[in-house]
């Protein structure tokens, strides 16, 4: 039994020949890109559907779900994909980690969230006088600006004022206290602060 389209669908052969099969292949290469096409994850999406017609839906084995946007290259619309995990962010020296635990994860291939708290290894408040870097997100996280959120911080002792400015140095910025993917953080308090909460979203575009 021969096959035809991304679906593999079967026609017969041999007997029929030749109007048979051949108007089953044609309804067969109709019916195709209206099918639920079926991958084991996105690479393999991009490598068989990538020239696949407009409107074509692919989902995989973990669930994701993707309709295809463009009839001329491998462009995509996320219907759904899994929660991905929280990844380690790495910190600058002299920093460790808080009492509430870091992480980072990328969504939707262009939304990054970020969570958890940094201190200074040796106790001492975070009191640099312009700017602290504090660690790095992962190179498949940096943006491709400068991205900046406001960042909760300790109100304890001297300190009197509750949020800074967290920026995440893009690819196609230039900064003195880091390179792309470093997390700087900025506070006007004279007194630092105990540690800061880096919890926050930025955009990879």
């Amino acid at each position: 039994m021969a096959t035809v389209g991304r679906a593999g669908l079967p026609i017969p052969n041999g007997g029929d020949a030749p109007v048979g099969p051949g108007a089953l292949a044609a309804l067969a290469e109709a019916i195709d890109p209206h099918l639920m096409q079926h991958v084991t994850d996105k690479a393999q999406r991009d490598s068989l559907f990538g020239d696949a017609p407009l409107h074509t839906a692919v989902t995989a084995e973990d669930g994701s779900l993707w309709v295809k946007t463009s009839a001329s290259t491998s462009t995509w619309a996320t219907i759904y994909e899994p929660l991905p995990s929280w990844r380690p962010i790495t910190l600058k020296s002299g920093m460790v980690e808080g009492d509430v635990q870091l992480g980072v994860r990328r969504r939707q291939g262009v939304r990054v969230s970020l969570k958890g708290r940094i201190a200074k290894a040796d106790g001492t408040n975070i009191n640099e006088a312009f700017a602290a870097n504090l660690g790095a997100v992962p190179s498949d996280c940096i943006p491709s600006g400068l991205r900046g959120f406001p960042a909760l911080c300790s109100l304890g002792g001297a300190t009197i004022q509750a949020v800074g400015r967290l920026e995440v140095i893009g690819s196609n910025t230039s900064s003195a206290y880091g390179v792309a993917g470093d997390l700087i953080w900025w506070f006007q308090d004279p007194a630092g602060t105990a540690w800061v909460d880096i919890t926050g979203d930025y955009w990879m575009d």
